[in-house]
């Protein structure tokens, strides 16, 4: 559970979403046993949904992990191209293996490396970017991510509210205090944006969507 919302009503939510099969129950499973996060289900629904609503044909995504994200993403697009990064390369291995079963090694781009380098050499614009990376840097990758986003595209950013604990002090683990320092400074600045119209969603583990004026 997320501690962001009520446990029976994430449950409830939960429970009723299609099950996923295949190679993504398969990657599911596989996150679970080796503690490597992904989207949680609520929040991949969301990211489907976006994706149709905005006729995406272009993603960025900043953090791969083993490449759920990103087939949830493509698949959403249909014939839309899709560009992620990511930094460890173990990550990146199982990523392009997982993709390459999907079908979908010819839309998935993966660039490894650090996305805060790789950002400002990225070219074009892109309908949709998603950043699912670690939560103390989104700073970091916000005025590269404004500048590659198209007018009228999303912003989605991942993991804000951080298991409640920006929320609250009295939520706030001592050794996670620099991270929520950072992403209540991120959340403040992407609210009074002048380029950005975001709403704050209490789903997963918090959700922004910032549209780009």
């Amino acid at each position: 559970m997320s501690n962001i919302v009520n446990p029976l009503v994430e449950e409830y939510i939960r429970d009723i979403l299609p099950r996923k099969e295949g190679l993504l129950k398969d990657m599911e499973e596989y996150a679970l046993e080796n503690h490597v996060p992904i989207v949680q289900p609520e929040v991949a629904k969301l990211l489907e949904v976006i994706t149709k609503i905005n006729q995406t044909k272009s993603i960025l995504e900043v953090g791969t992990a083993i490449g759920y994200s990103a087939i949830i993403f493509t698949k959403a697009m249909g014939d839309g191209k899709l560009t992620s990064i990511e930094r460890r390369s173990d990550m990146v291995e199982i990523a392009r293996k997982n993709i390459e079963i999907a079908g979908l090694k010819d839309q998935i781009e993966i660039i490894e490396g650090c996305a805060e380098e790789i950002l400002p050499n990225i070219e074009g614009k892109f309908d949709l970017i998603f950043l699912d990376a670690a939560k103390g840097q989104y700073m970091k990758f916000l005025s590269s991510s404004i500048n590659l986003l198209k007018k009228g595209g999303i912003l989605v950013s991942d993991n804000v509210l951080y298991k409640g604990m920006i929320a609250s002090d009295e939520y706030v683990v001592r050794r996670k205090i620099t991270i929520v320092k950072r992403m209540r400074k991120y959340l403040d600045y992407i609210m009074d944006h002048p380029d950005l119209t975001t709403s704050l969603l209490p789903m997963g583990d918090g959700v922004a969507l910032s549209y780009k004026n």
